[in-house]
């Protein structure tokens, strides 16, 4: 969790290139990197949000569980979670 939020702190700087990198760093930590991500995305606003949400995309099924599971515990974040599900059921598929 420490090493999510301490990538997270560097969006505060970033310009869209160094963006880009952070979120493909996100993404090459993987499955293992999904349960902070979907803890984040529920603090975290503006570009770090969408930086979260594409991350989690990204990584896919993995992400679906957890998303689930923010949703049932949090029903401001419900239309948050089952949009992104949508988006990687559709990803998934394509």
């Amino acid at each position: 969790m420490q090493k999510i939020e301490s990538i997270l702190t560097l969006l505060d700087s970033a310009d869209n290139t160094t963006k880009n990198e952070i979120e493909n760093m996100l993404v090459e930590i993987g499955d293992e990197a999904v349960p902070a991500l979907v803890e984040q995305l529920q603090i975290v606003k503006g570009i770090k949000r969408g930086v979260v949400a594409m991350t989690l995309i990204r990584i896919g099924n993995a992400s679906i569980e957890y998303l689930k599971k923010a949703a049932k515990n949090n029903k401001d974040f419900e239309w948050v979670a089952k949009y992104l599900i949508t988006e990687i059921a559709g990803t998934c598929a394509a």
